[in-house]
């Protein structure tokens, strides 16, 4: 099985309320509220850290759940924010040139 990476979507508006993260799609304006699992994934998705490490350390730590039906949730949840162009997906690391690159 290949590691699935994940990185928030650079163009994308987010803010915290009460633990839980407010998206707004820059793709539709269409805005996501995500609940406090969902939110740790998106605070986790660095697109470095593979989605089974985040898995790992951030949800079976914090929850009682099963690694395997919490990866398959998380997996799942990835996909879905990345259809809306909410996260990046790739199966190798996901890195974006520093801001002063290039100068």
């Amino acid at each position: 099985m290949s590691r699935l990476y994940m990185a928030r979507d650079p163009r994308v508006a987010a803010r915290s309320l009460d633990g839980e993260m407010m998206i707004m799609s820059g793709r539709d304006s269409t805005l996501f509220t995500l609940n406090k699992t969902a939110t740790i994934l998106w605070q986790a998705a660095d697109g470095v850290t593979p989605l089974d490490e985040i898995v790992d350390r951030k949800i079976c730590g914090d929850f009682e759940v099963e690694r395997a039906v919490a990866l398959q949730d998380a997996e799942a949840l990835a996909r879905d924010l990345a259809a809306h162009e909410i996260l990046q997906l790739s199966d190798q690391p996901i890195v974006r040139p520093s801001a002063g690159a290039g100068r």
